[in-house]
């Protein structure tokens, strides 16, 4: 876990790996945000050609107050950053131009055929799994 910035998100979306790129913006004041993680952190679990990143956006120096408790609370193990760039509109449209904004908020990116998809809502059990396979058809 770190607190990073946005060049350190980009790296992870433009980085031509051979996983499935599942990249979930939330925060910990986000109730929808936070129904879904078990989701995320079932996925990094079981599919192991898929890399989660849980992309915090809590403000940074809630980092160790918030965030981290958080994490080591509900087990999560799949990889989990900070962003430490609060001019959202500086970097929103870099992950999809589509993007308003609100979270809770998933891009998911196959390297391999260059598919990607963009949703900004809450996910439901399963949904998540469906939009990889949808990308790795």
């Amino acid at each position: 876990m770190e607190v990073v910035k946005f060049e350190a998100l980009q790296d992870i979306m433009e980085t031509n790996s051979e996983k499935v790129e599942v990249i979930n913006f939330w925060a910990t004041w986000c109730k929808p945000c936070i129904a879904e993680i078990p989701y995320f952190q079932k996925l990094h679990e079981t599919n192991d050609e898929v890399r989660v990143t849980l992309v915090s956006l809590d403000f940074a120096d809630e980092f160790q107050k918030k965030v981290m408790p958080f994490v080591e609370k509900n087990g999560i193990s799949a990889d989990v950053i900070l962003l430490d760039n609060i001019d959202y509109n500086s970097w929103i449209d870099k992950v999809d131009p589509s993007w308003s904004g609100a979270i809770p908020a998933t891009l998911v990116i196959n390297h391999k055929n260059g598919k990607r998809k963009f949703v900004e809502k809450e996910l439901e059990e399963g949904e998540i799994e469906s939009i990889v396979m949808e990308l790795t058809d």
